[in-house]
């Protein structure tokens, strides 16, 4: 059970990383790893020894978290400018670069931000997310491509358009 424990409390900043980027907000970011860390010490008996820790705890708040989008929000807070830890260079333009690419990140599905951070912060192997969010091989990569060209429309500055609110073109 101890070597059990050490393994989970070393994928604490993982989750962590991990849980900021998908909330976006520091208090609910750390709500959520609070939630999965309990979750996961009381279900610690249902985990493979010898699998990925860090894959059967991601799953984990991956599940924490898709029920929290679900269920009704009671309040919503201001995030504010300076509520974000993120290392950045000390300049302007890079710290509005990040912005962009927050923001950007935001107008993602939750299942394209899922996945993409999963392989852009967790260097996570796309078998490893199939396993994490329990869902098949092509469906990650087909969201990890789709996720990418709708990031790389919104930081080039396209117009990005729901599929129902596509302009139409008038043909005579």
């Amino acid at each position: 059970m101890h070597a059990e424990s050490d393994q989970l409390i070393d994928c604490i900043p993982r989750l962590r990383r991990y849980a900021r980027a998908l909330v976006s907000d520091q208090a609910l970011a750390d709500d959520l790893v609070q939630d999965t860390l309990e979750r996961a010490w009381n279900k610690l008996a249902l985990w493979r020894s010898g699998s990925d820790m860090r894959a059967w705890l991601f799953g984990i708040m991956h599940n924490l978290h898709i029920n929290q989008v679900r269920r009704p929000a009671l309040a919503t807070v201001a995030i504010e400018d300076d509520a974000y830890d993120l290392p950045v260079r000390a300049s302007q333009s890079d710290q509005l670069e990040v912005q962009d690419l927050h923001s950007a990140l935001q107008l993602l599905s939750g299942d394209q931000r899922a996945v993409l951070l999963l392989v852009a912060l967790e260097q996570m192997s796309y078998e490893e997310i199939a396993n994490t969010l329990d869902i098949p091989m092509g469906t990650v990569m087909s969201r990890l491509a789709r996720g990418r060209e709708k990031l790389r429309t919104l930081m080039e500055g396209r117009a990005v358009y729901p599929p129902s609110t596509v302009p139409l073109k008038v043909v005579k």
